[in-house]
């Protein structure tokens, strides 16, 4: 797999039928290693490493109701009030991240209303907040620290 621009970080790796798979500590499951669950596994270690967020507070790939069809958001760090506090867009390497991927993140948020998005493709990091009345996004240079207030 590439090398992202995350730090390095351990990972349980192993093959099964000649196809390699990597221990999601969210789901607690082996999942298949696909070049956008590498980016997923580096962002979730990097919540939970270097940013210090609860572990308990993340949530990986469920289904959300978006005008109707069912999509699948890739990361969402929940407040302990259950508020969503930051969603987060995964793509492989090999995606260059366009408005589109901040359309798709934004179309998600309309239901989750997050504060904060992050939208990666392992190498280049784009970090929002949003402004909730004027349903608009602000980049910032970092994502903020985790916290359980409701803001």
């Amino acid at each position: 797999m590439d090398t992202l621009n995350f730090p390095a970080y351990r990972f349980d790796l192993k093959n099964r039928e000649n196809k390699p798979y990597i221990f999601d500590q969210i789901r607690k499951k082996w999942v298949l290693l696909q070049p956008e669950e590498w980016v997923r596994q580096h962002c979730i270690s990097y919540l939970i490493e270097s940013k210090a967020y609860p572990k308990s507070m993340i949530n990986v790939e469920k289904k959300v109701l978006i005008n109707g069809q069912s999509k699948r958001y890739d990361v969402i760090v929940y407040q302990s009030s259950g508020r969503p506090f930051l969603l987060i867009e995964c793509k492989a390497p090999s995606i260059s991240i366009s408005q589109s991927s901040f359309d798709q993140i934004a179309r998600y948020n309309l239901v989750l209303n997050s504060q904060y998005l992050m939208v990666t493709n392992g190498l280049n990091h784009y970090f929002c907040q949003m402004n909730m009345a004027e349903q608009r996004y602000t980049f910032i240079p970092e994502l903020p620290p985790y916290s359980n207030k409701t803001t």
